[in-house]
């Protein structure tokens, strides 16, 4: 998968283009030999002018790290605009200074750190190229960076990037792949000039449009144990799953001697330590417990399932809890049968599934079968951990749109844990192959088609299932949880009609809820 981003970025060095937000694109054919990698950014650069352009900005950045502290026209709290005529401004700037001795016209130019080359073909840019005014040129105090006025402003190029962004993701819908490809390279170009999480969900974005755009699909969708074990480390999200739905499996089994967890997707099993320990602390001592645990295939051919039983195994021994444990691998939940559960009279049943039910909605049909396997269960409760986000719509903008703005969170609150650079490093992988998926993939192939609350909650209604009302306790636990996590400041929790979610400030990012068969309907303490 690096090998493959990293050929896309190459790609993404050939050519460039640009994108302004309420004007309509259209290919320029080179105007006037302008060069195209500066031309869509704003500037205007003859090719034959390059040579003398990059002498000027030498000799620009020379003098302003000379020029004695007499001269305050350049003051920092100026404010410097990109112009478009970049020649003639530096000409400006330079003649602000004392006149230096002119460049030796026979100086090689391409021995010039600044040396630019002129890239070949067409230029994107939806708006026409005017001359700038011209600033007041001020002056810099030699102690700061004197290329800051020579660059792209930052936050400029952060606006334009995102325009870029969802200019492609339009040219993509309406199948225009000429634009698209070109603006794809663009995306690649300005994504270097951010810093922090822009900058890395501007990179998978960009990825996965180029998938998209040159047909180059991941050969699987696998999100591998590892990286979700990276993402456990490093953010709170799985924690306050696998804590809230636990609480809610807890309550229902208060008084129960008999229990049997039906997982449908055990993943390394971490969830259920914790739901062991809290049984075997119940007053009278912790009932037999009995987990089914269902997975995907090993990518390996492992027989993983069996070794993550062996493990919670162990656990149970250390803290005398009975303990039983079946694993089965599933390509898809839709496969089930209750059959095959070996369902005891004399045992209570819960169903949990944490960020599992929207893969099946790339198969018609398939949420409904696995509700009806969850009927013929009849469980004391079924739990469900989804993204808050709606990434399954009809239109590709919408999605691309919803998408954009939903893992900008994720990587925004990523950004604030203080925790091992490749906890945080492989985080950003898990989320960066869900990005691919939702954007580049189409069909049975897409399998990360996450859906709202209310979208589920009409669903499992539909289905025959009631809500649970998860309590007050859960609620301060959860929000317990948070502040014992090192820097959870931004992280909120907030009910929502009896169900939890988690979000970074004000954006929900997952909710938890609790379900019963409608006549067993209950409201938890």
């Amino acid at each position: 998968m690096k090998r493959e981003r990293e050929q896309v970025g190459s790609n993404a060095g050939t050519s460039s283009c640009g994108y302004s937000s309420g004007k309509s694109n259209h290919l320029w054919e080179e105007e006037g030999g302008m060069d195209e990698l500066l031309a869509v950014v704003g500037y205007k650069v003859r090719s034959s002018d390059m040579a003398e352009v990059a002498q000027k900005l030498e000799r620009l950045e020379e003098a302003m790290g000379n020029v004695p502290d007499s001269l305050t026209e350049l003051s920092t709290d100026a404010v410097h605009y990109n112009p478009a005529d970049i020649s003639n401004w530096l000409e400006t700037m330079l003649s602000t200074f004392d006149p230096l001795p002119p460049e030796d016209p026979d100086k090689d130019s391409a021995s010039s750190d600044y040396d630019l080359k002129v890239i070949p073909g067409k230029a994107i840019y939806g708006g026409t190229a005017t001359d700038a005014p011209v600033p007041n040129p001020k002056r810099l105090k030699p102690s700061e960076s004197t290329r800051a006025v020579v660059v792209l402003d930052s936050q400029e190029n952060g606006i334009r990037l995102v325009h870029s962004l969802m200019a492609c993701a339009e040219a993509v819908e309406n199948n225009n792949l000429a634009v698209a490809e070109a603006l794809v390279k663009q995306i690649g170009f300005l994504a270097v000039s951010q810093v922090g999480a822009m900058r890395k969900v501007a990179t998978y974005f960009a990825e996965a449009l180029a998938r998209r755009i040159y047909r180059v699909f991941p050969l699987q969708h696998s999100l591998s144990d590892s990286l979700q074990i990276h993402f456990y480390e490093t953010c709170p999200y799985l924690k306050f799953a696998h804590f809230t739905a636990n609480q809610a499996i807890l309550e229902a089994f208060q008084g129960k001697s008999r229990v049997h967890v039906i997982d449908f997707g055990i993943s390394q099993g971490m969830q259920w330590p914790a739901l062991m320990q809290a049984l075997a602390l119940r007053p009278g001592g912790p009932p037999a417990f009995r987990l089914t645990a269902i997975g995907p295939p090993a990518a390996d051919n492992s027989d993983h399932l069996q070794e993550v039983g062996w493990k919670l195994a162990q656990f149970a021994e250390t803290i005398n809890v009975q303990f039983e444990y079946r694993g089965f691998v599933a390509n898809s939940l839709a496969d089930l049968d209750a059959s095959m559960l070996e369902l005891r009279e004399d045992e209570s049943a819960a169903v949990n599934s944490v960020f599992e039910l929207h893969k099946l909605l790339a198969r018609p049909g398939a949420v409904e079968k696995v509700l009806s396997v969850v009927r013929q269960i009849r469980p004391e409760i079924l739990t469900v951990v989804e993204q808050e986000a709606s990434h399954n719509g009809l239109s590709f903008l919408d999605r691309f749109t919803e998408s954009l703005h939903y893992y900008s969170t994720l990587f925004d609150s990523l950004e604030g844990s203080p925790v091992n650079p490749q906890d945080k490093a492989m985080s950003e992988v898990y989320l960066g192959k869900q990005i691919c998926n939702v954007v580049a993939c189409e069909g049975m192939d897409r399998v990360e088609r996450h859906e709202t609350l209310n979208q589920w909650r009409n669903r499992f209604g539909s289905a025959g299932f009631a809500p649970v009302h998860l309590g007050s306790n859960a609620f301060k636990q959860a929000s317990m949880l948070l502040a014992l996590f090192a820097g959870g400041d931004g992280y909120r929790v907030e009910e929502n009609n009896g169900c939890l979610m988690l979000g970074w400030h004000t954006r929900p990012l997952i909710a938890t809820s609790a379900w019963q068969l409608a006549a067993k309907s209950v409201v938890t303490h």
